[in-house]
């Protein structure tokens, strides 16, 4: 009959058998280790023969020297990339510089040359319109003279200007052809003018 209750038991029990494990295979290691320590140990003779010899000059093979040589050179090549790489920045630098004070300049020359510009048409503009006040005021039939002789875009160009009533007046007093060319120039002023 197995043991009771209070009865301890025979054997090691499970926690026993485990700590037998680790402990064999603690043991194991540490024997396979120290092999291998001696195994990598030089034998003394060894030791004593290489304290009195002169020590080798360390020599590399020569295919990791050519690639050492190799190496170097297109260093030296990278440093020259870079330094002409830097210099064409700076140039870069200098000519972007240059164009903003060029820009600058032109763009200050087409501000005064459009104030020219608006200057020189509101001249024009007051030279127009006091010239067809001149001719409104004019006698019809002497303004009629003055229309027949000019070109008809020309004439069209103050008939257009003028109050309806002055120009009515200087019409009647045209050719019909010089009449007729003329309207027909007036008609079609705004004939290509954009619609939309």
């Amino acid at each position: 009959m197995s043991g009771g209750p209070g009865k301890p038991r025979a054997g090691l029990g499970a926690l026993g058998v485990v700590a037998l494990l680790f402990i064999g295979s603690a043991a194991a290691r540490l024997g396979l280790e120290a092999g291998q320590a001696w195994a990598n140990e030089p034998p003394d003779d060894a030791i004593e023969t290489s304290a009195g010899a002169e020590p080798d000059t360390c020599t590399t093979p020569e295919d990791i020297g050519t690639a050492i040589e190799l190496l170097r050179e297109r260093e030296e090549q990278i440093q020259a990339d870079e330094a002409r790489i830097a210099d064409r920045a700076q140039a870069l630098a200098v000519a972007d510089r240059e164009i903003a004070t060029r820009l600058a300049e032109l763009e200050a020359a087409e501000a005064d040359l459009r104030d020219l510009l608006a200057l020189a048409e509101e001249a024009a503009e007051g030279d127009l319109s006091r010239l067809t006040s001149v001719y409104e005021a004019m006698k019809p039939k002497d303004a009629a003279a003055l229309f027949e002789a000019m070109e008809p875009e020309f004439a069209a160009g103050f008939l257009g200007r003028m109050r309806p009533d002055a120009a009515a007046g200087i019409m009647t007093g045209l050719s019909p052809e010089t009449a007729y060319m003329i309207s027909v120039v007036l008609a079609g002023r705004n004939a290509r003018a954009p619609t939309e």
